[in-house]
């Protein structure tokens, strides 16, 4: 087989695997929305994806089974399969190596990483393909040997360039290498002509056409939901450089780990994903080119190297986020895949060296060639092995059933107040895609402060009264025109309506306080009007079985969404012993309401704590604290000899799970007055049962 049929061998391999792995749902992060917008031929979020959004809305509506999440995660998995292919061509092109072209594709497509990634709802496996497409276009460049095969690849390679630019912004680094590195070669051959530049660039531009999209798209005005006003060029520019984020930057506003950490982090996370053996090779093949530069295809690896260089530092410059924290390190490494792509590239270079010195001092060209395919098998499988039962999400439904949850237990013809890429964008998915709840209506906090937010999309909004044309804590007609309305005003005039917030309420704008009040609603909050009174057993009574959540605690990895899911869904179990216990702690209640707020809040974290064996380590300390309040109340509700056996025991216990809490000195002195007393009540208890 020549290289081409190897190649379609290798993605037909790899498509297998991504397709029994794929998810039926949407999972967390921004898969929901991407879908969402493809859905309904709506804008993502910036730069908008247009390639991406066109080919999930061509997914949707040819693939013949399964949900619109389904459809798309299918087709991730095909494009990351494609990805497969093309680096499968290009190591087998640079190395003339198939063992080698094994290799390094099951390392790379296997690792948890990639995997994982490239069968959910994201640009990511987009963004693989393109990166083996410019990687394998910079081959047979490199390989051309006249002019007009060179002119041929330049302008397929101009107008692949652009229509990468169309998805993930990131892969403009490698762009920017190719182009330098391309222009210099025809510069040499002296065929970098005026005429040839304009073609080029027409080419380029060319590629970039999906872009028109986001203006049509934005001027139809047709999506439920969609981000941006692209009509104008100045919004098309906000929205393409990503000004709302920052652009360059992962996030808005967030202080991120310093440069030096993020690489030292991608070093290990290198590591860990594609194992030592790949980056071993991959510093053979870069040293075997410095020790023989003249080497055939040394140029290759000295531009795939400046590329993996340079595209590093720069992420790292950027990459504002702090990985120490697990969430963040999550999003983080997912842009890692295109600097472990060419990683590989190098290391299937490095692995073919290897094995051509071996036949060159060894001589025994056939064993030297069954080790060579014995290696690259057994490294591959076991990176299979160790990765598949991780990278199965089949089976995976939690974000789905988080959704599900949250949207059921809403009343009829509610308003959402949503908060987070974790409710936002399953919300959205599930009701837009999906058909749930069609009498809820759902807005973005973060959204209703931006200029554009209700002027496209208030009209997709109805029964929701917006008291003006954006969200501000500062109400008034801005100079341009605008009216902005405080959350305040927004209630009042939505008051026929029940409002929840989920997850969390805009600390930018603290008005409602004034007449409302949050009470506990699962893992969301009820707005209400501070006239209403509250009823805390009839509140107990409507709040505590709101969902249906069977998830064991604890079993996700900690840079999931699904762990964040499940966290929410488990802390929302013990959200309304918490406010009863708040109430009393700051509410100006009487004395007698106070203890009746403190003896059912006990009482419902007794629940909890003694029906779950393994729950969130919070609930240790906040039912030994509730424990003491009870202890103290006149006239004594429960036995004080059992309080204080349960205070010192729940106390203890979160102290072995949250040794770094700052207050575990305080902890500590609080056990050991418990203790104190604890022999005192046991002192009085023995002295009354002496005879008299």
């Amino acid at each position: 087989m020549g290289p081409l049929s190897w190649a379609g061998a290798m993605g037909a391999a790899v498509a297998a695997f991504y397709v029994t792995a794929a998810p039926h749902s949407a999972l967390g992060g921004d898969s929901g929305e991407l879908i969402t917008a493809a859905y309904e031929l709506g804008v993502a979020h910036p730069p908008g994806y247009p390639l991406f959004t066109l080919l999930a809305k061509l997914a949707i509506e040819l693939f013949p089974f399964g949900s619109a999440a389904y459809r798309v995660n299918l087709l991730c998995a095909l494009l990351g399969a494609a990805a497969a292919s093309l680096l499968f061509y290009t190591v087998v092109r640079l190395s003339g190596s198939q063992a080698a072209g094994i290799f390094a594709v099951g390392m790379f497509s296997f690792s948890r990483l990639t995997w994982q990634w490239s069968i959910t709802a994201e640009v990511f496996s987009l963004n693989n393909l393109f990166v083996g497409l410019l990687m394998a276009l910079s081959v047979q460049f490199e390989e051309a040997t006249t002019a007009k095969e060179r002119s041929k690849i330049c302008k397929v390679g101009a107008f692949c360039c652009g229509l990468s630019m169309c998805n993930q912004h990131t892969i403009v680094i490698y762009v920017l290498c190719i182009v330098l590195w391309v222009s210099s070669r025809l510069f040499r051959e002296r065929e970098l002509t005026l005429n040839n530049v304009l073609k080029l660039s027409f080419c380029f531009l060319a590629g970039c056409l999906p872009y028109l999209y986001l203006p049509i798209s934005a001027y139809l005005n047709k999506a439920c939901w969609t981000w941006g006003d692209q009509t104008s060029f100045k919004g098309f520019m906000t929205h393409l450089l990503r000004e709302e984020y920052g652009t360059f930057s992962l996030a808005k506003l967030e202080n991120g780990s310093s440069t030096t950490d993020v690489l030292l982090f991608q070093v290990t996370h290198m590591k860990m994903e594609l194992s030592l053996v790949v980056q071993i090779f991959a510093i053979v093949a870069c040293v075997c080119c410095a020790v023989r530069p003249k080497t055939e295809k040394s140029q290759l690896i000295w531009l795939f190297t400046s590329m993996l260089l340079t595209y590093s530092f720069f992420f790292a410059w950027r990459a504002n986020l702090d990985i120490s924290k697990p969430l963040f390190k999550g999003v983080v490494e997912r842009f890692w895949m295109q600097s472990n792509a060419v990683i590989v590239i190098l290391a299937g270079f490095g692995f073919s060296l290897l094995f051509f010195l071996g036949e060159i001092f060894i001589g025994n060209s056939r064993m030297i060639y069954s080790l060579e395919w014995l290696l690259a098998a057994v490294l591959v499988t076991a990176q299979i092995y160790s990765n598949y039962s991780v990278c199965d999400q089949s089976n995976n439904k939690i974000v789905d059933r988080f959704a599900m949850n949250l949207l059921s237990s809403m009343p009829p013809d509610a308003i959402i107040l949503l908060r987070g890429d974790l409710p936002g964008n399953s919300l959205r998915y599930m009701h837009h895609c999906e058909g749930i709840r069609p009498d809820i209506t759902l807005v973005d906090q973060e959204m209703m402060t931006y200029h554009w937010y209700l002027p496209k999309l208030a009209k997709h909004l109805p029964g929701v009264t917006f008291p003006g044309d954006r969200w501000n804590p500062v109400e008034g007609p801005l100079p341009d025109g605008t009216i902005t309305f405080n959350l305040h005003h927004f209630l009042k005039v939505n008051r026929h309506k029940d409002t929840f917030v989920c997850i969390g309420l805009h600390e930018g704008d603290p008005t409602w306080k004034k007449d409302y009040s949050l009470w506990p609603w699962g893992s969301c909050d009820k707005l209400v009007s501070s006239k209403v009174p509250f009823d805390p057993e009839m509140w107990v009574e409507r709040t505590q079985n709101l969902y249906n959540w069977t998830e064991e605690y604890g079993r996700f990895d900690s840079s999931s969404w699904e762990l964040v899911a499940n966290e929410e869904m488990w802390q929302a179990r013990m959200k309304t012993a918490f406010f009863l216990f708040d109430l009393a702690e700051t509410g100006s209640t009487s004395v007698q309401e106070k203890a009746k707020l403190y003896t059912l809040a006990y009482k419902l974290y007794k629940e909890i704590v003694n029906t779950y064996k393994t729950h969130p380590v919070n609930w240790h300390k906040n039912y030994a604290i509730a424990c003491e309040r009870v202890l103290h109340l006149h006239p004594a509700r429960e036995d004080s000899e059992v309080l204080l056996l349960e205070i010192i025991k729940h106390f203890r216990l979160y102290l072995e799970k949250a040794a770094d809490d700052p207050q575990q000195s305080s902890i500590l002195q609080a056990i050991k007055h418990m203790k104190k007393e604890l022999r005192e009540v046991r002192k009085l208890k023995n002295a009354e049962r002496r005879p008299v």
